[in-house]
């Protein structure tokens, strides 16, 4: 059994039962899936810090992990103490402006500070506040819906672009550079099976997605496209500093960042839609 099906099983037995038991403890605004999201951060900033270490120059290794680790904290300490959102888009701002603050008063030589400021910026945006919209879905109305959607849209669609790329790609991948093995039946079943899961939670909670299921059929295909987008993305950097993985943190699958990278581009899209085409999940 190669090692694709056996990290692709682990995750259905392991990891989506997890995620379950992580989603049903709802308590203090699911602080569970925030004490782990902020952990995922951590090691995520981590990971990419190493990734851009290949080349380019950086700020301070530990200096640049808190900043982006700080956000989620930010988050967590929301779904305690119940204060407004902005609070936490205020540390986003305020962790960039510490960032560059360092750079242009302690620094005594800038040969390096545009390297050093778009890696940290990045890595702070990357690793730390993009993560906060999957945190965010946990103050909705029906967050578990909600929050069970979005990881099956993405899920599904990492699934069933890889069976039906196994089934039907042979003669078709390799279109994509940053990712020869990806194949037009992949990318056809990773829309399909976002699509699926749109379809299958309107029928499920039809009371809560009110209204046509074509909104749902659209918010699958679009989370499918940002999905492909996040792990491409993740390959090109991937491939510019010469790395298989990001790390080997989780057996047999690579890094932190080789599991979150669909949900990475894909939390803040669906965040920003479901809210606009079911306004009553802010009340």
């Amino acid at each position: 059994m190669n090692r694709k099906v056996v990290s692709r099983l682990g995750i259905f037995f392991i990891g989506v039962p997890l995620i379950i038991m992580l989603i049903l403890l709802n308590q203090m605004n699911h602080l569970a899936i925030h004490i782990v999201v902020t952990a995922v951060s951590v090691v995520a900033a981590c990971e990419f810090y190493h990734i851009l270490d290949h080349n380019f120059k950086l700020q301070n290794k530990l200096f640049v992990i808190i900043l982006a680790g700080i956000i989620n904290l930010a988050m967590l300490l929301r779904a305690v103490f119940e204060f407004d959102v902005s609070y936490v888009d205020f540390v986003f701002v305020l962790a960039i402006l510490i960032s560059l603050a360092v750079e242009v008063i302690l620094n005594k030589t800038f040969e390096n500070s545009n390297s050093h400021i778009i890696t940290s910026i990045s890595i702070i945006t990357y690793a730390g506040y993009l993560l906060t919209f999957l945190t965010r879905m946990t103050f909705l109305k029906n967050s578990r819906p909600v929050l069970i959607m979005f990881l099956t849209m993405v899920f599904f669609c990492d699934s069933l672009a890889w069976f039906f790329g196994v089934l039907f790609g042979k003669n078709n991948k390799g279109f994509i550079k940053a990712s020869p093995n990806k194949s037009i039946a992949g990318f056809c079943g990773g829309i399909f099976g976002s699509i699926l899961s749109g379809i299958l939670s309107w029928l499920l909670w039809k009371d809560i997605f009110t209204g046509s299921v074509a909104k749902l059929i659209l918010l699958g295909a679009l989370i499918s496209i940002t999905s492909i987008i996040g792990d491409l993305v993740e390959s090109v950097l991937k491939r510019s500093a010469d790395c298989k993985d990001s790390g080997s943190i989780i057996p047999g699958r690579g890094g932190i960042l080789d599991s979150i990278d669909s949900i990475v581009f894909s939390a803040p899209v669906f965040y920003f839609t479901i809210t606009h085409i079911y306004p009553a999940l802010l009340q």
